[in-house]
């Protein structure tokens, strides 16, 4: 099977092409289209149309149409699918190993959503690994996060201050879950905004159905359907429909993406109240500028001390810093005798600000 499979790689990924020179001896680089290994000529996450791309997971700053062939993980695919379209996409499952110009890559599980990756890059012993999104705690759905060893480490940095420090899910979901008994006793349609891929779910899984019908909108009911059909057990839900009487909802939950928040169609719904679940509701102030009535402090990223164990335990001589506070976090590092620089990209992480981040 895998000799099959790497003969479905090579011919998607080593066909002979002209291939642009290196700018420097980096095993990975960053361009104006993203994070590219010359070598190989293939780009991580690109934010660009290229001809060949690697994709770590689904949100829409790290997955992006309009390139010509894409490979991801195994359980990554459908959601990728459903979200670009008519895209040239093939899997590859955690830990199985393709060669591209004697390059080895890798995928290795990030925690982040289901199906995210970390990506190994390895070329004559020197070890590089892209780790896209990631958090530590395990939710249940994404693959548990797998620590690797390596000498350069790229790594996001969205919530990568000491402020930013996560309380256990159960607890999370306890409180998520008397705010919802309250505001059915009090006859109330509770509504509680997540990204419909990843954190949706994750909210999902943690609800108490004893309390209530749990109803979606339809761009997270879309991604239960995908996950469904993959295999993936998620609690009943209903799809929110213009045929159900709004007396129907009263006492129960919807679940919907940030775009909903405060719109026509939410405000259809009344009496309403209102939460979010994101690691910015840590801020002060952050629940009030988005004008909800409950915040919880959820995220499918790491926190400050999980950032820090992650790259103690990859025992790098080099960290990259992306997306969050990376000029802080680089000088952080480099006052702890850790080589660290920060570098721009495209990717966005958890906003506050943004419904399409999907994180």
């Amino acid at each position: 099977m895998f000799n099959r499979r790497a003969v479905r790689y090579n011919s998607l990924f080593t066909e002979t092409s002209p291939m642009p020179k290196p700018h420097s001896s980096d095993l990975l680089q960053f361009t104006a289209k993203g994070i590219w290994c010359p070598r190989a000529d293939i780009f991580i996450d690109p934010w660009k149309p290229v001809k060949k791309a690697m994709i770590t997971h689904g949100h829409s700053d790290h997955s992006r149409y309009g390139s010509e062939s894409y490979l991801t993980t195994t359980t990554a695919g459908p959601a990728i699918k459903y979200r670009l379209g008519n895209i040239n996409l093939q899997t590859i499952n955690f830990g199985e190993k393709i060669n591209i110009n004697g390059v080895n890559f890798s995928f290795h599980p990030a925690g982040h959503i289901l199906g995210s990756a970390q990506i190994r890059v390895e070329y004559k012993g020197e070890v590089w690994v892209a780790s896209g999104d990631y958090k530590l705690e395990n939710d249940g759905l994404a693959e548990p996060f797998e620590p690797i060893k390596c000498d350069t480490f790229i790594t996001e940095s969205t919530f990568g201050l000491p402020v930013y420090d996560w309380k256990p899910q159960e607890e999370i979901f306890a409180n998520i879950n008397n705010w919802w008994k309250r505001n059915s006793d009090a006859g109330k349609v509770t509504f509680i905004t997540g990204y419909s891929l990843g954190k949706a779910q994750r909210i999902l899984q943690g609800l108490d159905s004893s309390i209530g019908s749990i109803y979606t909108h339809g761009a997270v009911e879309n991604i239960n359907e995908v996950m469904r059909a993959q295999g993936v057990s998620l609690p009943p839900t209903i799809r929110v429909t213009k045929e159900i009487p709004i007396k129907d909802y009263h006492k129960n939950l919807i679940l919907a993406p940030p775009s909903a928040l405060n719109s026509s169609w939410m405000k259809k719904f009344k009496p309403i109240s209102i939460g979010i679940a994101s690691g910015w509701m840590t801020l002060r102030g952050a629940r009030r500028r988005k004008a909800v009535d409950k915040g919880f402090v959820l995220s499918d990223h790491v926190d400050w001390k999980d950032l820090n164990r992650v790259v103690s335990e990859t025992e790098a001589s080099k960290v990259i810093v992306t997306h969050g506070y990376t000029a802080v976090y680089s000088k952080y590092l480099n006052d702890q005798g850790i080589e660290a620089v920060a570098a721009k990209t495209e990717f966005t992480g958890e906003s506050i600000d943004s419904d399409e981040s999907e994180k």
